[in-house]
């Protein structure tokens, strides 16, 4: 990657479509947590040897240490603290907008009041956005098994917990044997709420599951979704019915979702004319940063500057931002890129 690329990639006004609350932690956080639960915790304390423990050998692995990690976030400072430190790291990349997934069913059945949960997402976000000068908004995610629980447990905190920064509803965890189709009535529920419908689908799974999340589901943008590169019809669906891809590279390839950088899908789903959006995932987990997702991602495409700007462009347009704030975003990445200009 050219140094003159890193460069412009690092100052560019971005948003960010696909970040997970805890799954954003730093080495720092998760060190300094698992050190205030030491005994009680496998996650080791010492941010040296985080390194080794974020080492995946497939999906279900990265969900079981994940999930060691959502168990370290014990009570609604924790929740604060967090949730502030990710507005800020995310601003320091010139992050403006940002819509990060959230799994309250983990925090509420750990013993976390739902009220006190929402307080303290809601007050960190208050905060970023005075201090940093980043908006952020919430997806809640139904976060795995017990999947009956905590569909039904998310849907409840969503629909009488509201919090002011809600915008969308999730599906996450383990794909392979869940079916999308499942959780129809659940979704239906927040749609008719006024949340958007964002599940995941199609990361470590076929083209099945994409397909189950857009005609049950009502899905308007796709976690991951790169598994409908074996599908050359679901490919054309996507396209002609304009729903984006939240499309987090070294995450794929750190999960085996894809079996390396060479092979990820991007490229062809690029070709295949289907929206995508460049994401992070859960960045300290997979030693990356939202800057360092554009900068894969302008490899694998073959990106100038002008395409790496059209890619932050095409981000800001799938987003869930009202128009005028994704005018002035939009206005932000042409005057950067004017400004550029030789």
């Amino acid at each position: 990657m050219a140094l003159d690329l890193t460069d412009f990639i690092a100052d560019l006004p971005k948003v960010e479509l696909h970040v997970h609350h805890v799954g954003s932690a730093s080495p720092q956080t998760v060190a300094r947590l698992a050190e205030r639960h030491a005994g009680r915790t496998s996650v080791p304390a010492d941010p040296a040897l985080l390194a080794d423990y974020f080492t995946f050998t497939d999906f279900p692995h990265f969900i079981e240490v994940y999930l060691s990690v959502v168990d370290l976030i014990r009570d609604a400072e924790d929740v604060a603290t967090l949730t502030y430190d990710i507005g800020a790291g995310l601003a320091a990349q010139s992050v403006r907008y940002a819509e990060v997934t959230l799994s309250p069913y983990s925090s509420v059945e750990r013993g976390i009041p739902a009220e006190a949960y929402c307080e303290a997402v809601e007050d960190a976000r208050r905060r970023a956005a005075r201090d940093h000068g980043i908006e952020m908004r919430w997806c809640f995610d139904i976060p795995g098994p017990p999947w009956e629980r905590s569909a039904d447990v998310t849907l409840e905190l969503a629909l009488k917990h509201r919090p002011e920064g809600l915008i969308s509803f999730g599906l996450g965890g383990p794909e392979a044997g869940v079916s999308r189709s499942r959780f129809a009535a659940h979704f239906a529920a927040a749609r008719a709420a006024g949340l958007h419908s964002v599940p995941h689908a199609g990361e470590s799974t076929g083209p099945q599951n994409i397909w189950e999340a857009v005609r049950d589901l009502g899905a308007e943008r796709i976690g991951h979704g790169i598994g409908a590169a074996q599908d050359p019809e679901l490919m054309a669906y996507l396209a002609e019915h304009d729903i984006a891809l939240e499309v987090c590279p070294t995450s794929n390839v750190c999960t085996r979702s894809a079996p390396s950088f060479a092979e990820h899908p991007l490229p062809a789903l690029v070709a295949a004319g289907v929206p995508v959006t460049i994401n992070s995932d859960d960045p300290p987990m997979f030693s990356t940063t939202l800057n360092r997702e554009y900068e894969v991602a302008a490899g694998l495409l073959g990106l100038d500057e002008h395409g790496v700007a059209e890619l932050a462009r095409q981000a800001v347009r799938y987003s869930f931002l009202d128009d005028p704030g994704k005018a002035a975003i939009l206005a932000e990445i042409d005057t950067y890129v004017a400004h550029r200009e030789p």
